[in-house]
């Protein structure tokens, strides 16, 4: 299939003749909207025409193509990038490609010289990047061509100015390479080898004619492509042919002693050994030739050569040091909101109107009207988003390789519902876990003066382990396994298509959830759910099942990510309550795979009040009682067996229908009560109201009287009934 640049704009800088013109004009060809600058300057900077751009616009819009001239030189980037900006709307595409020569020797070189070509190649592409850069980073896409010179890489006698530059041009396309990866943008440099203005002082007539421009247009218009992904890179083309450069380092030679000076006679019996390229490395980043040194270093043995300090060394090749990082504060972030985050937020975790206990989370008017717990993530996460670990010393790492581990989150009173929250973030520890380090990032959230909420977040950092770190840490929240039974209660709850597009708006605008060019490089066939979505739809689902959606009950979450979820796919939480702790692991119901691990959700004891509100929800109060009584069953069941040595079936009504049912086994083994229908052959069958039930196990209503009234119907075994006011009295005391 034709590569397409519909849609697209491009910017060409020096493109009114030779490689500038060429590359203009087969964008153009293929669909993009172009912006062709040139300041129509000698070839030494000298002068100022609009002839030259406005010649190759022409010749664009005469095929039909869309373009639009600018004439500003290269150092006033902003004025480049606005004028694709008001032609086109947006910038998708730039190669700096403009240039001028001031050749001289060394020895005759100039000031001016020297800074004409520097402030025309190096700074001007500078320049123009900048300006377009946050562009790039807001739309999620860019493309980036540098373009240096053989004089760069390899020398020229003449061009000592010029060679500089164009050197510079490859450092500055290698930092972007890796600045710009997060959000799409692939910056390349290219050395063409073509017939030009510029290297007609170098070649022969006969060569550069031969040296078509047209022969390294298509290799740029590749690179600019979205669907190519080389990034960092740099290659030298010409002539219809391609190749790709790469550094390469020999083994070399250790040549000093331990407790011994290092000399220059030891340097000259090495220098054989330091310059043999055999088995030679081929070092791709700064972290890979830090740690190839070190790693030498600190495998040698002890009886008379060098080792290094294995922590220090360690962690100046890993980029890490937890001595500097550790107690680092970043810079404190405010988070202003109203009544609409919090309901967008719990519409992105799966609330719907759908459900009548949803509307207090989604309807602003209600009387009862509440934040999801859950939303305390949402305040405290631009310490994440904004790029704040990027400027702590100690942590000098590729934030493209940084993952969610773990999440903590402590409430210390119910969230509100609108106003401005502060959070402060300090780094809590590193961890060396090997194959990368751990980060653990506390955040305090405060209004006003009064913190709200903690958070912890977990930061895995593939690839930045081995500086000799702990591997714990006390001030991690740990993660903890759930029991090995049964689960005492089970939800399953779908998401949909659109929800991580619904979700981001809280905030997370990372494009791996959103485009699924950006979701294909990180080797996800789709954009994926974020983690901390999962981990809202769970919450919710704990603080339904065992606190009737009330959310003062909640008291902190703490999950571990485990696997990615596909948006539509379904979520399966299984819960097990033990005490106010409520264990819980979720699912992609389609897959079994297991996606929040180690988790749990401690919740607040129940009260009076917490009843009238249950009640006030539509929600069943009996739900509170019957998990009490299972874990108390739990603690004394065998006991309780002894005694009762009877299976009791439960069902509970609400408005004259059936709203659950409870099977308490008192028989068998040492006792257990699931929430559902009894398997086997109950002894005695229960039917009461949910309201009317409360009223027994509060003491105000005797179980006979409920009996003889009707208000409590027994079917089975009788006599086995006049046990439960023994088993409710003991057993369910709230």
């Amino acid at each position: 299939m034709a590569l397409s640049f519909e849609g697209r704009v491009a910017l060409v800088t020096g493109s009114g003749g030779g490689l500038g013109r060429e590359y203009a004009l087969a964008f153009a060809e293929r669909g993009a909207s172009v912006v062709v600058n040139d300041l129509g300057a000698d070839t030494k900077g000298g002068g100022k025409s609009s002839a030259a751009a406005d010649k190759v616009v022409e010749e664009i819009r005469a095929k039909g193509g869309k373009a639009v001239a600018n004439y500003d030189s290269v150092e006033d980037g902003e004025k480049v990038i606005q004028s694709a900006l008001d032609a086109f709307g947006r910038i998708d595409i730039v190669v700096n490609n403009a240039g001028i020569l001031r050749d001289r020797s060394f020895a005759r070189t100039s000031d001016l010289d020297w800074d004409l070509i520097h402030r025309v190649h190096l700074r001007g592409s500078f320049s123009v990047t900048r300006a377009a850069w946050n562009h790039m980073k807001n739309q999620t896409f860019g493309r980036i061509i540098m373009t240096t010179s053989a004089a760069g890489i390899y020398g020229n006698f003449g061009q000592a100015n010029y060679s500089a530059a164009k050197l510079g041009l490859l450092g500055l396309a290698n930092t972007l390479a890796i600045e710009g990866l997060r959000y799409n943008i692939r910056c390349n440099t290219i050395a063409p080898v073509a017939g030009s203005r510029l290297t007609e002082t170098v070649m022969t007539p006969e060569l550069v004619a031969s040296l078509k421009p047209e022969y390294i247009a298509p290799m740029v218009l590749w690179l600019c492509h979205e669907q190519c992904q080389e990034n960092g890179a740099l290659f030298e083309a010409g002539a219809g042919w391609i190749g790709k450069l790469r550094w390469e380092r020999s083994q070399g030679s250790i040549v000093r002693q331990k407790n011994q000076p290092m000399t220059p006679e030891a340097v000259r019996d090495q220098w054989d050994k330091i310059c043999d390229f055999t088995d030679a490395t081929k070092p791709k980043s700064i972290q890979e030739s830090l740690l190839s040194v070190v790693s030498v270093l600190s495998g040698l043995d002890s009886d008379g050569a060098v080792g290094a300090t294995p922590t220090a060394a360690a962690a100046l090749a890993s980029g890490v040091n937890p001595a500097e990082a550790v107690g680092q504060k970043l810079p404190p972030s405010t988070f202003v909101f109203t009544p609409a985050q919090c309901i967008l937020y719990a519409l992105g975790v799966g609330m719907s109107t759908k459900d009548p206990d949803h509307l207090r989370f989604l309807y602003e008017g209600h009387e009862d009207f509440s934040c999801l717990p859950t939303f305390g993530v949402i305040p405290s996460q631009a310490a994440m988003m904004d790029g704040g670990l990027s400027t702590i010393p100690g942590l000098n790492i590729d934030f493209t390789q940084v993952l969610h581990g773990e999440q903590y989150l402590e409430l210390y009173k119910p969230l509100p519902t609108s106003g401005t929250l502060t959070s402060e973030a300090t780094i809590a520890d590193v961890l060396d876990k090997g194959s990368g380090a751990v980060i653990l990032l506390d955040v305090k959230t405060y209004s006003g003066d009064e913190l709200i909420c903690f958070n912890q977040f977990s930061v895995f950092v593939v690839g930045a382990g081995g500086f000799g770190g702990r591997r714990t840490s006390k001030s991690a929240r740990a993660a903890v396994p759930p029991p090995k039974r049964a689960p005492d209660a089970v939800v399953i709850d779908s998401t949909t298509r659109d929800q991580a597009a619904l979700y981001r708006l809280s905030g997370d605008w990372n494009p791996l959830h959103i485009d699924p060019s950006f979701a294909a490089m990180g080797g996800f066939k789709a954009p994926i759910l974020h983690g901390l979505c999962s981990f809202g739809f769970a919450a919710r689902h704990v603080l339904k099942q065992f606190a009737g959606n009330d959310p003062s009950r909640f008291k902190a979450i703490k999950v571990r990510f485990a696997k990615p979820v596909m948006p539509g796919q379904s979520l399966q939480t299984e819960m097990w309550k033990d005490g106010n702790r409520i264990h819980l692991q979720c699912k992609v119901k389609e897959t079994d795979a297991v996606v929040l691990a180690g988790a749990y959700v401690d919740l607040h004891g129940v009260s009076e009040a917490s009843l009238e509100t249950l009640t006030q929800h539509g929600a069943l109060q009996s739900e509170l009682v019957f998990a009490e009584i299972g874990r108390r069953i739990k603690d004394s069941g065998s006991e309780l067996v002894k005694k009762v040595n009877a299976v009791f079936a439960w069902e509970i009504t609400k408005d004259s229908q059936s709203a659950a049912e409870w099977t308490m086994d008192l028989k068998n083994g040492s006792g257990s009560l699931h929430k559902g229908p009894c398997g086997g052959k109950a002894d005695v069958t229960i039917t009461v109201s949910d309201e009317d039930f409360m009223e027994v196990v509060q003491g105000r209503l005797n179980p006979q009287k409920a009996f003889f009234s009707g208000k409590l119907k027994v079917r089975g075994n009788i006599m086995l009934s006049q046990k439960l006011e023994v088993i409710l009295k003991d057993h369910a005391k709230l």
